[in-house]
């Protein structure tokens, strides 16, 4: 018959296992916080600033970064390459999996090949985004992308930090060589907003933008990344009879409500479900939506209008504009629409009745309701407000919910142990 542990035998497990499940929790990593505490990768973390590759990598949730001290840097930088070719080179050296120092020394058959980010941008051709990681003699682990014809020219040197199976940063010897990555790059759009969207399908939009002064923020946060979405002009046609009744205020606040503050390719935009902020979003008012993807289709539900992105227009980093075929209305200043879609939501359930009865005939306000919805508020911003806005009892697990999984995993720990 097995024992019960003793009382300090429970104590002395229970710290073990709250590790064990808070772990779970940690934030998300950042590269650039961390290579600001190794000064000999400063040129390396400024050149991944600037290219947005940063952002990238914070996004994924499992990644390697192959390092490149300054000297490095140098060599790669003596060449002169335009900022778009730095950064095809660079994201070569960003892996899609995680690669700690073990796994390096320990891989299957002594060679494998890994997905890069370079690969992953669809600038690459064929392979050539590839990484070849094998170890060679003397315990070394060489680094070559595959269209350099296996020649081995950069070496593993150490590991700076590693995060399993989050993020790995590993420092390599030398740049690796790309053929296809050192290709010159097209030279950037010019990126004036006024310029461009017209161009692209946007004139109907663009001329909103200007005539509200609108069009200077949106210029104004480009260098830092900007993604808009743009809707068609028929969709923005049938919206202006409800555009003109807003006030001057609330049309610079809905078409701001159009740009995010941040570039999101398509397939970045793809990997950010949930809620976003926008250029309206300030203080207490959210001005948010929801970015939902339904296999390769994307739309933006704003709790009154879910618009469907059906082209990309632009993609220029730092600036992409995608066509929307709805005009995006905020619950701010619309009200917002009984949420069919929130599937997560169940349904109600109908008190027991003692009797049957015969089920009510439809009443005739539903239909008002309905048409109301999609009226204006006018200057009240504090209507509309979510319908599944989260509680401010929600604690580190984000919900009730989860502190109930916890306390009854606890309970369960606890009890196996006092058997």
């Amino acid at each position: 018959m097995r024992r019960p542990l003793s009382l300090s035998a429970v104590v002395l497990a229970l710290p073990l296992f709250l590790l064990l499940l808070f772990s779970s929790t940690a934030e998300a990593h950042n590269i650039t916080r961390i290579l600001a505490k190794h000064p000999e990768f400063s040129t390396f973390n400024h050149y991944l600033t600037i290219t947005h590759l940063a952002g990238e990598i914070n996004r994924r949730l499992t990644i390697t970064v192959l390092a490149l001290d300054n000297s490095a840097m140098s060599a790669l930088l003596d060449k002169h390459f335009t900022v778009g070719t730095i950064k095809n080179v660079l994201s070569l050296h960003v892996l899609v999996d995680y690669y700690g120092a073990k796994k390096l020394h320990q891989l299957s058959k002594g060679s494998t090949l890994s997905s890069t980010l370079f690969q992953a941008s669809g600038s690459a051709f064929g392979t050539s985004g590839y990484v070849n990681i094998t170890n060679v003699k003397g315990g070394k682990v060489g680094f070559a992308s595959e269209d350099n014809g296996g020649e081995f020219n950069s070496f593993y040197v150490k590991s700076v930090m590693e995060m399993p199976y989050n993020i790995s940063i590993l420092q390599i010897s030398k740049v690796i060589t790309s053929a296809d990555a050192e290709a010159p790059t097209a030279a950037p759009l010019s990126l004036n907003v006024t310029e461009v969207l017209p161009k692209q399908g946007c004139k109907a939009f663009t001329d909103l933008l200007i005539a509200t002064g609108v069009a200077e923020t949106y210029q104004s946060n480009i260098d830092g990344g900007l993604t808009v979405f743009c809707p068609t002009d028929t969709a923005l046609n049938d919206f202006l009879p409800k555009y003109k009744n807003l006030t001057a205020a609330h049309k610079v606040s809905l078409l701001l409500y159009h740009g995010m503050p941040v570039y999101l390719s398509l397939q970045m935009l793809k990997s950010s479900n949930g809620v976003v902020n926008t250029l309206a979003t300030h203080g207490g008012n959210k001005y948010d939506f929801n970015i939902k993807t339904d296999g390769e289709d994307v739309m933006v539900k704003t709790k009154v209008v879910t618009a469907e992105v059906t082209a990309t227009l632009i993609d220029s980093e730092p600036l992409v504009v995608y066509e929307v075929d709805k005009v995006l209305q905020p619950r701010e200043l619309f009200k917002a629409v009984p949420e069919e879609e929130d599937e997560e939501a169940p349904a109600p359930k109908e008190a027991p009745k003692k009797k049957k009865t015969k089920a009510p005939s439809p009443k005739a306000s539903e239909g008002e309701e309905e048409e109301d919805a999609d009226s204006p508020i006018g200057s009240d911003e504090s209507d509309g407000e979510p319908a599944d806005q989260k509680s401010d009892k929600d604690g580190a697990f984000g919900s009730e919910g989860q502190k109930s999984i916890v306390v009854m995993m606890l309970s369960l720990w606890l009890g196996v142990l006092l058997v």
